[in-house]
């Protein structure tokens, strides 16, 4: 029980979660960020050769050309072949081992196999977070994706984790994670549906993770696979992982956050 208690205050504990939004947060704005995705730093040269071997698994039959068709693939085979568990924290080859053995894998873990799948098929991507303004110790926090669709000419949110896109009312044109939160803030109207129906959907998670005027998006930036990949390969068996991120941060190696919508100094600074 004792171990456990440190376990947790070494991954979880609120004064590490804040402390990180301190050192990692930038304020940013919606036209700034359209510059920043995953595949920047990430190539397919980059990510380990089992990512290719299942990712011939997924597309047997074949890739649609469009994008979008092609991302929903890919979700529902992940979400089908994943069940789901405790996070992880292990490089990426591991990290998609463990959890196509169902012993393990929250959202970050889902978004993060998911970006390096996009990179093997010719899919601009790139990774999102959420809290909450104020900051609510409650609120988990969730992890989701957007792509880049080249037949729509923007950026699309896909939830991996629930299999769900949101829609314009008026177009029915895919939301990007900005528009979404636009609409959420000026409460205008707005639909979603969930293209493979999961236990992970639900009207009470939709609200709670996106639908909640509160929520407040930040985009992952800088994130390198194979440099995590390196660090956490040969020093997470004898440091905790938030030492390991903290190494990275001191030689500049480190991914950081961009919130474009808040301050993200009104979230976080006046918490420790």
């Amino acid at each position: 029980m004792v171990f456990k208690k440190l376990v947790w205050t070494f991954k979880r504990h609120p004064f590490l979660y804040i402390s990180r939004f301190k050192l990692l947060s930038k304020n940013s704005n919606s036209q700034a960020i359209n510059e920043y995705y995953y595949n920047q730093l990430n190539t397919p040269e980059d990510i380990p050769s089992y990512f290719s071997t299942i990712n011939d698994s997924i597309f047997n039959d074949g890739k649609p050309s469009d994008d979008i068709d092609r991302v929903k693939i890919l979700t529902v085979w992940l979400r089908k072949h994943i069940k789901g568990g405790p996070g992880l924290s292990e490089p990426s080859e591991e990290a998609l081992k463990i959890m196509l053995e169902g012993k393990g894998g929250v959202c970050s873990d889902i978004v993060q196999i998911f970006n390096n799948f996009c990179v093997l098929n010719g899919i601009k991507v790139r990774e999102w977070g959420s809290t909450r303004t104020p900051f609510d110790q409650d609120f988990g926090g969730h992890s989701f994706n957007e792509i880049y669709s080249k037949e729509l000419k923007k950026w699309v949110l896909i939830d991996v984790s629930s299999c769900v896109l949101f829609y314009n009312t008026h177009t029915k044109i895919p939301l990007s994670v900005i528009e979404l939160y636009q609409l959420v803030r000026s409460k205008s109207p707005l639909e979603y549906d969930s293209f493979y129906k999961t236990k992970y959907f639900s009207e009470k998670s939709v609200f709670n993770n996106y639908l909640n005027p509160k929520t407040t998006p930040f985009l992952i930036c800088n994130y390198s696979n194979k440099t995590y990949d390196k660090y956490l390969k040969y020093t997470r068996s004898f440091l905790p992982v938030f030492v390991i991120h903290f190494v990275l941060y001191l030689l500049n190696k480190s991914y950081y956050y961009l919130f474009p919508l808040d301050d993200y100094r009104k979230i976080f600074l006046d918490k420790i």
